[in-house]
Protein backbone atom coordinates (compact mmCIF):
# COMPACT_ATOMS: atom_id res chain seq x y z
CA UNK A 1 0.00 0.00 0.00
CA UNK A 2 1.44 3.23 -1.03
CA UNK A 3 0.86 5.69 1.61
CA UNK A 4 2.11 8.82 -0.58
CA UNK A 5 4.98 10.03 2.46
CA UNK A 6 7.37 10.31 -0.41
CA UNK A 7 8.55 13.89 -0.44
CA UNK A 8 7.18 14.88 2.33
CA UNK A 9 8.84 16.20 6.02
CA UNK A 10 8.27 14.73 9.34
CA UNK A 11 9.51 15.92 12.66
CA UNK A 12 9.88 13.21 15.65
CA UNK A 13 10.29 14.35 18.93
CA UNK A 14 11.90 11.44 21.78
CA UNK A 15 13.61 10.04 18.32
CA UNK A 16 16.16 7.81 19.77
CA UNK A 17 14.56 4.81 20.92
CA UNK A 18 11.20 3.36 21.16
CA UNK A 19 8.48 4.28 19.65
CA UNK A 20 10.01 7.54 18.67
CA UNK A 21 12.82 5.40 16.56
CA UNK A 22 10.58 3.36 15.26
CA UNK A 23 8.00 5.91 13.82
CA UNK A 24 11.36 7.84 12.11
CA UNK A 25 11.85 4.39 10.35
CA UNK A 26 8.23 3.62 9.55
CA UNK A 27 7.92 7.29 8.14
CA UNK A 28 11.82 7.23 5.96
CA UNK A 29 10.46 3.73 5.01
CA UNK A 30 7.84 5.42 3.28
CA UNK A 31 9.54 8.19 1.74
CA UNK A 32 9.49 10.56 4.27
CA UNK A 33 12.68 12.61 5.35
CA UNK A 34 12.77 12.64 9.21
CA UNK A 35 13.95 15.12 11.62
CA UNK A 36 14.59 13.29 15.10
CA UNK A 37 15.55 15.02 18.35
CA UNK A 38 16.51 13.67 22.17
CA UNK A 39 18.74 14.62 24.78
CA UNK A 40 21.48 12.41 24.10
CA UNK A 41 23.46 13.32 20.99
CA UNK A 42 25.82 10.29 21.16
CA UNK A 43 22.48 7.79 20.98
CA UNK A 44 20.78 10.02 18.89
CA UNK A 45 23.21 10.06 16.14
CA UNK A 46 23.26 6.33 16.45
CA UNK A 47 19.54 5.49 15.66
CA UNK A 48 20.14 8.19 12.87
CA UNK A 49 22.49 6.39 11.31
CA UNK A 50 20.67 3.11 11.59
CA UNK A 51 17.20 3.90 10.45
CA UNK A 52 19.02 5.77 7.33
CA UNK A 53 21.09 2.56 6.36
CA UNK A 54 17.60 0.44 6.67
CA UNK A 55 15.20 2.52 4.55
CA UNK A 56 17.53 4.97 2.19
CA UNK A 57 15.99 7.92 3.73
CA UNK A 58 17.24 11.01 4.47
CA UNK A 59 16.98 10.91 8.62
CA UNK A 60 18.81 14.19 10.52
CA UNK A 61 19.21 13.98 14.12
CA UNK A 62 18.95 17.24 16.14
CA UNK A 63 19.97 17.14 20.16
CA UNK A 64 17.41 19.09 22.09
CA UNK A 65 15.44 19.19 25.29
CA UNK A 66 11.75 19.92 24.19
CA UNK A 67 11.58 21.09 28.14
CA UNK A 68 13.62 23.57 26.61
CA UNK A 69 11.80 26.70 24.39
CA UNK A 70 14.79 27.91 22.52
CA UNK A 71 15.53 23.98 21.65
CA UNK A 72 11.82 23.49 19.91
CA UNK A 73 12.00 26.23 18.21
CA UNK A 74 15.76 25.73 16.94
CA UNK A 75 14.06 22.26 15.88
CA UNK A 76 11.49 23.64 13.76
CA UNK A 77 13.68 25.93 12.17
CA UNK A 78 16.56 23.32 11.70
CA UNK A 79 13.84 21.15 9.82
CA UNK A 80 12.71 23.75 7.19
CA UNK A 81 15.65 25.33 6.59
CA UNK A 82 16.73 21.82 5.61
CA UNK A 83 13.97 20.64 3.71
CA UNK A 84 11.91 23.71 2.84
CA UNK A 85 8.52 22.54 4.64
CA UNK A 86 7.19 20.49 6.75
CA UNK A 87 3.95 17.84 6.91
CA UNK A 88 4.21 15.74 10.28
CA UNK A 89 4.56 16.31 13.56
CA UNK A 90 5.01 13.32 16.00
CA UNK A 91 4.62 14.75 19.65
CA UNK A 92 6.44 11.28 20.93
CA UNK A 93 9.21 12.47 24.00
CA UNK A 94 8.02 11.34 27.53
CA UNK A 95 8.80 8.77 30.31
CA UNK A 96 6.04 6.99 32.40
CA UNK A 97 6.76 8.95 35.63
CA UNK A 98 3.99 7.36 38.21
CA UNK A 99 3.73 6.99 42.23
CA UNK A 100 1.30 7.77 44.84
CA UNK A 101 -0.66 11.59 44.88
CA UNK A 102 1.12 12.31 48.29
CA UNK A 103 4.99 11.21 47.17
CA UNK A 104 5.01 13.19 43.75
CA UNK A 105 6.35 17.15 44.51
CA UNK A 106 5.74 20.55 42.88
CA UNK A 107 9.46 19.80 40.78
CA UNK A 108 8.35 16.55 39.89
CA UNK A 109 4.74 17.63 38.47
CA UNK A 110 6.13 20.52 36.52
CA UNK A 111 9.49 18.12 35.05
CA UNK A 112 6.29 15.84 33.65
CA UNK A 113 4.31 18.62 32.53
CA UNK A 114 7.44 20.26 30.75
CA UNK A 115 8.24 17.28 28.97
CA UNK A 116 5.27 15.74 27.66
CA UNK A 117 2.08 18.97 27.76
CA UNK A 118 4.06 21.93 27.38
CA UNK A 119 6.70 20.47 24.59
CA UNK A 120 3.50 19.48 22.74
CA UNK A 121 2.33 22.50 22.67
CA UNK A 122 5.32 24.64 21.79
CA UNK A 123 6.34 22.19 19.41
CA UNK A 124 2.66 22.23 17.91
CA UNK A 125 2.96 26.00 18.30
CA UNK A 126 5.92 26.68 16.30
CA UNK A 127 5.17 23.74 13.74
CA UNK A 128 1.94 25.14 12.06
CA UNK A 129 2.90 28.37 10.58
CA UNK A 130 4.85 25.57 7.89
CA UNK A 131 1.92 23.24 8.03
CA UNK A 132 -0.13 25.82 7.08
CA UNK A 133 2.20 27.08 4.37
CA UNK A 134 2.47 23.40 2.95
CA UNK A 135 -1.23 23.52 2.61
CA UNK A 136 -1.85 20.79 5.49
CA UNK A 137 -0.43 18.19 7.38
CA UNK A 138 -0.65 16.19 10.68
CA UNK A 139 0.34 16.09 13.69
CA UNK A 140 0.41 13.43 16.21
CA UNK A 141 0.64 12.94 20.27
CA UNK A 142 1.78 9.89 21.63
CA UNK A 143 -0.20 9.07 24.84
CA UNK A 144 -1.19 6.69 27.57
CA UNK A 145 -4.06 4.12 28.17
CA UNK A 146 -3.98 6.21 31.95
CA UNK A 147 -4.94 9.51 29.79
CA UNK A 148 -8.73 7.62 29.41
CA UNK A 149 -8.72 5.50 32.23
CA UNK A 150 -6.13 6.32 35.05
CA UNK A 151 -5.11 3.92 37.64
CA UNK A 152 -3.90 4.90 41.35
CA UNK A 153 -0.73 6.19 41.31
CA UNK A 154 -0.30 6.61 37.95
CA UNK A 155 -0.05 10.62 38.61
CA UNK A 156 1.87 12.81 37.24
CA UNK A 157 1.96 10.78 33.97
CA UNK A 158 -2.03 10.23 33.48
CA UNK A 159 -2.23 13.47 35.08
CA UNK A 160 -0.38 15.01 31.90
CA UNK A 161 -1.47 12.47 29.16
CA UNK A 162 -4.90 13.16 29.85
CA UNK A 163 -4.10 17.38 29.27
CA UNK A 164 -2.29 15.81 26.18
CA UNK A 165 -5.34 14.28 24.82
CA UNK A 166 -7.93 17.61 25.25
CA UNK A 167 -5.37 19.36 23.52
CA UNK A 168 -5.30 16.85 20.93
CA UNK A 169 -9.23 17.09 20.58
CA UNK A 170 -9.34 20.98 20.30
CA UNK A 171 -6.54 21.37 18.13
CA UNK A 172 -8.07 19.10 15.83
CA UNK A 173 -11.46 20.99 15.29
CA UNK A 174 -9.76 24.46 15.41
CA UNK A 175 -7.19 23.52 13.03
CA UNK A 176 -9.59 20.92 10.33
CA UNK A 177 -10.20 24.38 8.74
CA UNK A 178 -6.54 24.74 7.75
CA UNK A 179 -6.10 20.76 6.56
CA UNK A 180 -4.14 19.95 9.31
CA UNK A 181 -5.12 16.40 11.31
CA UNK A 182 -5.01 16.05 15.07
CA UNK A 183 -4.95 12.43 16.56
CA UNK A 184 -3.14 10.29 19.45
CA UNK A 185 -2.15 7.29 20.55
CA UNK A 186 -2.74 5.78 23.96
CA UNK A 187 -0.07 2.94 24.35
CA UNK A 188 -0.13 0.44 26.56
CA UNK A 189 2.58 -1.84 27.30
CA UNK A 190 5.04 -1.01 24.77
CA UNK A 191 8.64 -2.67 24.49
CA UNK A 192 11.23 0.46 24.93
CA UNK A 193 14.45 1.26 25.87
CA UNK A 194 12.54 2.60 29.51
CA UNK A 195 11.37 -1.02 30.12
CA UNK A 196 14.74 -2.83 29.45
CA UNK A 197 16.82 0.03 31.62
CA UNK A 198 14.36 -1.07 34.39
CA UNK A 199 14.87 -4.91 33.63
CA UNK A 200 18.71 -4.76 33.53
CA UNK A 201 18.05 -2.25 37.29
CA UNK A 202 16.36 -5.05 38.53
CA UNK A 203 19.49 -7.08 37.99
CA UNK A 204 18.56 -8.51 34.70
CA UNK A 205 16.98 -11.79 35.58
CA UNK A 206 15.99 -14.24 32.77
CA UNK A 207 16.50 -12.56 29.09
CA UNK A 208 14.53 -9.60 28.18
CA UNK A 209 12.37 -11.56 26.24
CA UNK A 210 11.01 -13.37 29.61
CA UNK A 211 10.78 -10.14 31.31
CA UNK A 212 8.29 -9.48 28.93
CA UNK A 213 6.41 -12.17 28.95
CA UNK A 214 6.43 -12.36 32.59
CA UNK A 215 5.25 -8.71 32.71
CA UNK A 216 2.46 -9.29 29.91
CA UNK A 217 1.26 -12.07 32.15
CA UNK A 218 1.03 -10.05 35.51
CA UNK A 219 -0.63 -7.14 34.22
CA UNK A 220 -3.38 -9.21 32.19
CA UNK A 221 -3.22 -8.17 28.59
CA UNK A 222 -5.62 -10.22 26.40
CA UNK A 223 -3.46 -10.56 23.78
CA UNK A 224 -0.93 -12.17 26.23
CA UNK A 225 2.01 -9.98 24.92
CA UNK A 226 3.92 -7.04 25.32
CA UNK A 227 3.58 -4.74 22.28
CA UNK A 228 5.90 -4.23 19.63
CA UNK A 229 7.37 -0.35 18.85
CA UNK A 230 7.52 -0.89 15.21
CA UNK A 231 3.32 -1.70 15.77
CA UNK A 232 3.22 2.29 16.93
CA UNK A 233 5.33 3.56 14.20
CA UNK A 234 3.19 1.94 11.12
CA UNK A 235 0.08 3.71 13.13
CA UNK A 236 2.15 6.61 13.43
CA UNK A 237 2.96 6.74 9.76
CA UNK A 238 -0.86 5.72 8.46
CA UNK A 239 -2.32 8.08 10.35
CA UNK A 240 0.21 10.95 9.06
CA UNK A 241 -0.70 9.03 5.50
CA UNK A 242 -2.67 10.21 2.37
CA UNK A 243 -4.74 6.87 3.55
CA UNK A 244 -5.70 8.32 6.91
CA UNK A 245 -6.91 11.35 5.08
CA UNK A 246 -10.30 11.20 7.01
CA UNK A 247 -8.73 10.65 10.41
CA UNK A 248 -8.87 12.82 12.91
CA UNK A 249 -9.21 14.14 16.44
CA UNK A 250 -9.30 10.45 17.74
CA UNK A 251 -7.03 8.54 20.17
CA UNK A 252 -6.48 5.13 19.83
CA UNK A 253 -5.41 2.51 22.05
CA UNK A 254 -2.78 0.46 21.53
CA UNK A 255 -2.45 -1.93 24.26
CA UNK A 256 -3.31 -5.28 23.33
CA UNK A 257 -6.80 -5.08 24.49
CA UNK A 258 -5.43 -3.93 28.15
CA UNK A 259 -8.09 -0.86 28.75
CA UNK A 260 -11.66 -0.72 29.55
CA UNK A 261 -12.60 1.76 27.66
CA UNK A 262 -13.01 2.64 24.03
Amino acid sequence: MDLGLKGKVAIVTGGSEGIGRAAAQSLGREGAAVVVCARRADVLQRAADNIAEATGAEIVPVAADVRNAQDIDRLVQSAVERFGRLDILVNNAGTSAAGAFESVTDDAWQTDLDLKLFAAIRATRAALPHLREAGGGSIVNVLNIGAKQPAARSVPTSVSRAAGMALMKALSRELAADNIRVNGINIGLIKSGQHERRWQASGSPGTLEEFYVDHARHSGIPLGRVGEAEEVGDLIAFLCSNRGAYISGVSINVDGGHSAVV
